[in-house]
C-alpha cells in the first residue's frame, strides 16, 4: 500500500483505516481530486476575477521581473521565489488579467498534485474533502491567483509531508525522495523561514528514526530553495546575520507577541492587520477558526484508534509549528500567514468530519447527524463567500485609488522615467510606471539628499496626504492634487526637462 499499489479496502479491522475510508481502489479517487482542483481554479476566475489590480506586495514582487516597471526596493524578509514564478508572464506582458489567469491555473494544478501525493495514505473521499475544505476558504481563494508566496508554501508543505510519509513507508520510492527535496525547496524558495518552521517535525522524526538520508534530503531541499536568498544576503544586505536582523526589525522584532486575537480580527477580511485595532468580527465569521483545532483533535484521536496515526498526526504537528511564529512571535497579523497551517490542518479536520458522519448510530439520529454536518458546511461556505466579497470590494477600492492617482500624475507630467517618494509611493509608482524610493520606514532605500539631487536629472514627485507636510527638500516645489493625495512635483518638469 505504501507505493500506491492497487488494493481493495474492506474495513478498519483488516486495513487499519476507519470505516468511512473503506473500499476504494487506487485510482478511484483521481476524478475527485481533479474535480476539487478544477473547481478551485474556476472559483478563483469567477469569484476573485482576473481584472483585480495588483496589491502593494504584489507590485514589489512583480516589479522585480517586469520589463515595463523599474524594480521596487526589495526588503530583507522577502524572497524572490514568487517573482520568478510570475516571470513567464510578467517579464513580457503588463496584463494583470493574464497574470491572474496563469496563477489561478497554476495554483489549481499545484493543489491537485499536492493532494495526489497522499493517495497511498489517505482514502479518496477524505482526501477530496480535505482539498475542498482548504480550497474553499476565502483566504485561499483570494491569494491563489495573486503573486504572493504564502499559498505556495502551503502547497509545498502538503506535498513535503506526503512525500516524507511515502519515503517512510517505502524507501525505494525514488519519486517520493525527489518530492521531499523539491517540495522543501519550493517552500524555501518562497519563504525560507516559513519552510524551516514547517519541516521541524519532519527533521525531528527523521532524527528519531535514525534516517540520515532523510535528514540530508530535507536539508538539501531547504538549502537549494534558500540558496539565492542566502547569497543575496551577502551581496546586498551585509551578510546573513544582518539580513536576518533586518528582517526581524521590519517584522516588528521577533519575540513573544501574542497575536491570536489579531489573527481573529483579520478573519473579517483585513489583508493586513498592522496596527491591529478594532473589534473581533462576529462569531459567525470566526466560529470555523475555533472549530479547526477541535475537529483536528477528533481526527487525530480517530486515526490513533484505527492505528493509522502518522498520516494524521504528522501534518497536524507541522501545522502547529507553521502557525506558532504567526500566533506568538510576530507583532502583527495577516490571514495569509496561516495558509500553510490551514493546508496541513485540512487532512486531520477531514478525518474528524468523516468520523462525525460515520459514527455508529442508526436510524433518525444518524440522519440528523449527517444533516447537521451538511448544514454547518453549507453555512461555512456562505460565510467564506461573504467575507471574500467584502475583501475583494475593499481591495479593489485601494487599487482603484492607486490607479486614479497614477492617472493624475501622468496629467501633471510625471511620466517615465520618473521617481516617486512619500505616502504609498511603492504601489502608486508601479501603476505610474515610475521607480520608487523612500527615506524612512520598512522600504528605506535612499536619503533626502540623494532624492534632492535626483530631482535635477529626472522627474521626481513626493506624495503626501492632505494636511501632511512634505519633506524639507520638496517644500518649495509646486503642489498639485493627484487623486486624493497631494503631489509635490520637482519644478524642472514644468520647464520641459
Amino acid at each position: 500500500m505504501a507505493d500506491g499499489s492497487d488494493v481493495t479496502m474492506t474495513g478498519a479491522s483488516r486495513t487499519g483505516f476507519p470505516p468511512w475510508t473503506a473500499r476504494p481502489r487506487r485510482r478511484w479517487g483521481e476524478p475527485w481530486l481533479a474535480a476539487v482542483a478544477g473547481a478551485f481554479t474556476l472559483a478563483q476566475l469567477v469569484l476573485v476575477r482576473p481584472d483585480l489590480g495588483l496589491g502593494w506586495d504584489e507590485t514589489v514582487y512583480v516589479s522585480q521581473v517586469s520589463g515595463q516597471v523599474p524594480a521596487a526596493f526589495f526588503s530583507a524578509p522577502r524572497a524572490r521565489g514568487i517573482s520568478l514564478l510570475a516571470a513567464p508572464i510578467a517579464s513580457w506582458s503588463d496584463s494583470t488579467a493574464l497574470l491572474r489567469v496563469y496563477l489561478a491555473v497554476l495554483s489549481g494544478l499545484g493543489l491537485y498534485f499536492a493532494l495526489r501525493i497522499w493517495r497511498a495514505h489517505v482514502m479518496p473521499r477524505v482526501l477530496a474533502l480535505a482539498g475542498a475544505l482548504f480550497a474553499s476558504l476565502w483566504v485561499t481563494l483570494f491569494y491563489g491567483p495573486q503573486a504572493m508566496p504564502n499559498y505556495w508554501v502551503g502547497v509545498g508543505a502538503l506535498a513535503c509531508v506526503g512525500c516524507f510519509l511515502r519515503v517512510r513507508a517505502n524507501a525505494g520510492d525514488r519519486a517520493a525522495w525527489w518530492g521531499v527535496f523539491a517540495s522543501a525547496a519550493l517552500m524555501a524558495w518562497m519563504r525560507p523561514m516559513d519552510a524551516v518552521y514547517v519541516v521541524l517535525p519532519l527533521l525531528v522524526l527523521a532524527l528519531a528514526l535514525r534516517c540520515p538520508r532523510l535528514l540530508a534530503v530535507l536539508a538539501a531541499g531547504l538549502l537549494a530553495g534558500a540558496g539565492e536568498w542566502v547569497i543575496e544576503a551577502y551581496l546586498s544586505y551585509g551578510g546573513l546575520a544582518q539580513r536576518l536582523s533586518d528582517a526581524s526589525r521590519i517584522q516588528g522584532g521577533l519575540g513573544w507577541h501574542l497575536t491570536v486575537v489579531d489573527q481573529l480580527r483579520s478573519l473579517g477580511g483585513r489583508t493586513l492587520c498592522r496596527p491591529c485595532t478594532g473589534s473581533v468580527p462576529n462569531s459567525v465569521v470566526t466560529v470555523w477558526w475555533f472549530a479547526l483545532p477541535v475537529l483536528a483533535a477528533l481526527g487525530a484521536l480517530t486515526a490513533v484508534r484505527a492505528r493509522r496515526a502518522l498520516p494524521v498526526l504528522l501534518p497536524l504537528a507541522c501545522a502547529v509549528t507553521a502557525a506558532v511564529p504567526y500566533l506568538f512571535l510576530i507583532g502583527y497579523a495577516a490571514p495569509r500567514f496561516l495558509l500553510p497551517a490551514y493546508a496541513l490542518l485540512a487532512l486531520p479536520v477531514a478525518h474528524g468530519l468523516g468520523h462525525l458522519v460515520s459514527a455508529p448510530i442508526r436510524g433518525s439520529a444518524r440522519t440528523v447527524a449527517v444533516s447537521l454536518v451538511a448544514a454547518c458546511l453549507a453555512a461555512h461556505l456562505a460565510v467564506q463567500y461573504v467575507v471574500l466579497e467584502h475583501t475583494l470590494h475593499s481591495s479593489a477600492a485601494n487599487r482603484d485609488n492607486w490607479f486614479r492617482t497614477a492617472s493624475a500624475l501622468h496629467t501633471l507630467g510625471v511620466r517615465p522615467p520618473c521617481l516617486l517618494s512619500g505616502y504609498e509611493a511603492v504601489p502608486i509608482a508601479f501603476y505610474t510606471r515610475c521607480g520608487s524610493a523612500q527615506t524612512g520606514g520598512h522600504d528605506s532605500s535612499t536619503t533626502a539628499a540623494a532624492l534632492a539631487r535626483a530631482a535635477h536629472r529626472t522627474t521626481v514627485a513626493v506624495l503626501a496626504q492632505p494636511g501632511d507636510r512634505p519633506p524639507a527638500y520638496a517644500r518649495t516645489w509646486p503642489m498639485e492634487r493627484a487623486g486624493v493625495l497631494h503631489a509635490y512635483v520637482a519644478p524642472f518638469v514644468r520647464q520641459g526637462r
